[in-house]
């Protein structure tokens, strides 16, 4: 029996974190969003040529990021990596996804947020760069014709066309972007803030992501 939280009546979910992908209902492609900074490095390194794998430095980056990807890849789904920077071009390589399946593709667009912790059964932290991420990704898959929404994934983008205008002061404000600050790193949360900056769409396959083709 489908679970009134499974989202599986809609085309377009969104979740949070890894207890999210076991709660959602099964979906063909999904975008693992974590701005601060694991989506937003490994797809401005893709754009630069490279390829990343998901080990030790993907992990240090971003446990939690790391983690639902490691997760999300355990299924049959494609997995790509969303954030602000690349929302158009992870929006293009899903309804490429789609074409190339011709068939309606399930989406579980799912923010990564923030563990408390690096101990087992850490609390996950609800990270407003992710909700923005998320809800760019969304809005970027609803302009190009993508918008069976669920409430979750529809409330995600509507947070971010109305804050769009604040993002660079949102990520820097937040508890993550201070964190990040204060290790030194501002200008890496600046330019984690710069919508479809990168056109690349990093999809996992084999341990590794690469840009989609």
């Amino acid at each position: 029996m489908a679970s009134p939280f499974d989202q599986s009546r809609y085309q377009v979910r969104m979740e949070w974190g890894t207890s999210g992908l076991e709660r959602v209902a099964a979906s063909d492609v999904v975008v693992v969003v974590d701005v601060l900074r694991f989506s937003s490095t490994v797809a401005r390194r893709i754009e630069a040529g490279e390829t990343v794998a998901l080990d030790a430095e993907a992990h240090a980056l971003s446990l939690n990021g790391a983690a639902v990807a490691a997760r999300a890849a355990e299924s049959d789904a494609v997995v790509f990596l969303g954030a602000l920077v690349n929302a158009a071009a992870v929006a293009a390589a899903v309804m490429a996804e789609q074409q190339r399946r011709a068939a309606r593709t399930s989406i579980l667009v799912i923010a990564a947020g923030e563990l408390s912790s690096r101990e087992p059964g850490a609390a996950l932290r609800v990270a407003v760069e992710d909700l923005l991420g998320a809800g760019a990704i969304v809005d970027a898959l609803g302009a190009l014709g993508i918008d069976h929404t669920s409430p979750e994934a529809a409330a995600a983008g509507e947070a971010f066309r109305g804050l769009r205008p604040a993002l660079r002061h949102l990520l820097t404000a937040g508890g993550s972007g201070q964190e990040l600050i204060d290790r030194g790193l501002r200008d890496d949360v600046l330019a984690a803030a710069q919508v479809d900056a990168v056109s690349s769409a990093p999809v996992l396959r084999d341990g590794t992501f690469a840009a989609y083709a």
